[in-house]
């Protein structure tokens, strides 16, 4: 991933990112006592920002973290960060904690301050096509919640890097959940699968922008549970996420995945998204 961007916000103020501090008995800093939004913004607008405010909120009300700002409040936050780092394609970072305590206690105290901070990254380019392993899912029960408890997450990425690829696909009781760091779509004879949604999988907001493109190019979509063989014979397979945007896995644990080329499917949806993230659509 890109460096951060000189320019961050920490707690009501923008600052130099070398400058950003937070207290050691911030309970993000020692529970993962906290969420986080992936915002990706191109030619400094923010991509789907509806959607993961709408998102934030659902993650904030689930750890009972009162919610530092309105939605006037997080869009100016936003812009200010993405105006401050001189605009362009970039990945904003947005994090909010419980905020600092007194003490380490499990238990939170009843009124904290939350921590707010935000960065920025300049964006990656399109993913395109890539390879993937499978991998068994370690998560916690409740990966709806944007929770920054992502050592399951790290260590399968860890695993797929290892093995010369770019995405942990996990399964749980031969089951597709998601990716490590992504949501997965499966497409067989022209139809995108896509697991129901649970307490199971994060929310994606990418993925249901990309479900709707697929939808305009006459592409259905079924929600439903895919079998670790379904997911092995499918046609495409691709995953979703807000940076990555939709990439091909042309390669899972080895083998290929179709034609081991980018499908027709995923040819047509790619380049639709394209268009929507800088407005030609």
């Amino acid at each position: 991933m890109a460096e951060a961007l000189p320019i961050a916000w920490l707690n009501g103020r923008l600052l130099p990112i070398a400058e950003a501090r937070i207290s050691p008995l911030d309970r993000g800093f020692l529970f993962a006592d906290a969420v986080y939004e992936m915002i990706p913004a191109y030619a400094g607008r923010p991509l789907l920002l509806d959607a993961h405010l709408a998102r934030l909120g659902r993650s904030l009300a689930a750890l009972q973290i009162p919610d530092p700002l309105d939605e006037a409040g997080w869009k100016q936050l936003l812009q200010s960060l993405i105006d401050a780092n001189g605009g362009g394609d970039l990945a904003i970072y947005l994090q909010v904690s419980r905020g600092a305590d007194t003490g380490r206690d499990h238990l939170p105290p009843a009124a904290l301050e939350p921590t707010v901070f935000a960065m920025a990254t300049r964006a990656p380019p399109p993913a395109g096509a890539i390879a993937a392993i499978t991998a068994s899912d370690e998560r916690w029960a409740h990966c709806d919640i944007k929770s920054t408890g992502l050592l399951a997450n790290v260590l399968a990425r860890a695993r797929a890097e290892a093995a010369g690829a770019r995405e942990a696909i996990l399964l749980r009781d031969g089951w597709l959940t998601e990716g490590a760091s992504s949501s997965v779509i499966v497409v067989v004879g022209g139809t995108l699968l896509r697991r129901p949604g649970g307490p199971e999988v994060l929310p994606g907001t990418t993925t249901d922008l990309v479900v709707r493109l697929a939808d305009e190019a006459g592409y259905r979509c079924r929600q439903e549970p895919v079998s670790e063989a379904r997911l092995r014979a499918a046609d495409e397979i691709w995953i979703t996420s807000a940076m990555r945007g939709v990439a091909a896995v042309v390669r899972l644990d080895g083998e290929p995945v179709g034609s081991g080329e980018p499908g027709p499917v995923w040819q047509t949806v790619a380049a639709m998204y394209e268009d929507y993230k800088y407005g030609r659509r």
